[in-house]
């Protein structure tokens, strides 16, 4: 996900005013891996949209991992304090997902029961902080931010914890398998698919309460995993940062928008370049394709230089322009789990969406009404091209779309839903 503006300003009298309906304000410690900040990722933006429209309310401190760049982590650190939220960093940031060091600790991994996803977080450095926190501070909550760190939070035996699981992660591991042609790496992959349903299962199950980010998450995690309080706090969006512009859409210009160093948008846009816009192109000879998104691989900045009527966007300020001169977003995801918080985006616009059922699964969004879905991506040529010949059709679709959005997506209503499940949890 390309950078975001960060949530300027809230109604900070509506904030004091909540205060009031509980008996105290809580003291939540959120532990994750890094601060969120900048908004780079729609991990990051919700995480910060949530947490800054309760910190005016709670005395909330972050937990984490040193980001790996040191400027972004000092300016991280500074914004997080001036919106009222506590940092506490372990200085050791992540280890880097590539080079030979990597390879090898994927291939230890062999070896124990969790996860890379979860081993490779759970550092000691990071579990001697927590019990050292909660060995001075009194806390009311302790909040895990993404699903593994349920493993370094373990540390601490006593206490109300809830988990955000903004993904299924075992789902998406088993999309992975789906989709890997590699013998060896889909061997590799199916263990880790194994390992993830293991660990959250027990994750959930230890859980004092799991939020989901979509109704089906939710089911998934009660039905398959069994866990027995589950609530749903939906992704959302700024739709006052995100709105109709005035300028004159391009029919043919097709977007693709996301962080380009995801595994699951790789996949995308690699089956965007190699089949999808190619198909569309010998259809619609006058179709452009931008691919918008944070830290693009080489092999996909190399892939997009050899198509002339493709452009790469990398690390940009603002998705905005983008998204206000495109005819439609491209979302061939064929991994992923949660909810894309890029569709409400362009949707908040009046953006045109066509997307694969995967890429538009936890949104109640209806199909032909509110945006495009197609059912595989064999078919995303054809839908893409009928946006292209009938734009009013589906600038129609995308004005219900946005209607949709203002009801149910705004951020300050989330995070409203998110407080009574803390303040629930604290009392249990």
């Amino acid at each position: 996900m390309p950078v975001s503006q960060v949530p300027a300003a809230f109604a900070r009298q509506r904030s004091k005013e909540k205060v009031s309906l509980a008996v105290r304000p809580l003291r939540v410690v959120v532990v994750d891996e890094e601060l969120p900040y900048p908004l780079t990722s729609g991990k990051r933006i919700r995480t910060l949209n949530l947490l800054l429209r309760l910190a005016d309310r709670h005395q909330i401190t972050y937990l984490c991992h040193r980001n790996v760049d040191p400027q972004e982590a000092r300016q991280a650190a500074e914004y997080l304090r001036d919106h009222g939220i506590e940092t506490v960093v372990v200085d050791q940031p992540l280890a880097r997902k590539s080079g030979a060091l990597f390879y090898a600790r994927l291939a230890a991994n062999l070896f124990s029961p969790l996860p890379y996803s979860v081993a490779s977080h759970n550092s000691h450095a990071l579990r001697a902080a927590i019990r050292e926190y909660a060995r001075r501070h009194e806390v009311d909550l302790w909040h895990c931010e993404w699903t593994p760190y349920a493993a370094p939070l373990s540390a601490v035996m006593a206490g109300r914890r809830l988990v955000m699981a903004h993904n299924i992660e075992s789902m998406i591991w088993q999309r992975y398998h789906q989709t890997e042609a590699n013998p060896l790496k889909r061997w590799y992959i199916k263990r880790q698919w194994r390992k993830f349903e293991w660990f959250e299962r027990r994750a959930f199950a230890e859980a004092t309460r799991l939020v989901a980010v979509s109704a089906e998450d939710a089911a998934i995690a009660r039905e398959r995993f069994g866990a027995p309080r589950v609530s749903v706090v939906d992704n959302g969006v700024d739709t006052s940062y995100f709105q109709p512009q005035s300028l004159a859409r391009e029919p043919n210009r097709l977007l693709f928008l996301g962080s380009l160093d995801w595994r699951p948008n790789q996949d995308a846009v690699r089956v965007l370049l190699e089949g999808i816009f190619p198909a569309v192109a010998a259809q619609e000879s006058s179709a452009r394709l931008d691919i918008v998104g944070r830290n693009p691989p080489a092999w996909l900045i190399s892939q997009a230089g050899n198509h002339s009527a493709v452009e790469l966007h990398a690390n940009v300020p603002d998705v905005r322009p983008f998204i206000a001169r495109s005819g439609m977003m491209a979302v061939p995801l064929r991994i992923g789990g949660g909810s894309r918080l890029k569709i409400l985006e362009a949707l908040a616009c009046e953006m045109p969406v066509v997307s694969t059922k995967v890429g538009a699964e936890g949104l109640c969004l209806v199909p032909g009404r509110d945006l495009a879905i197609v059912d595989r991506v064999g078919d995303m040529p054809r839908a893409l091209v009928e946006c292209i010949r009938h734009p009013r059709t589906a600038r129609e679709m995308a004005r219900h779309g946005r209607q949709v959005v203002l009801a149910r997506y705004d951020w300050d209503a989330l995070a409203d839903q998110l407080e009574g499940i803390w303040l629930e949890c604290a009392k249990q």
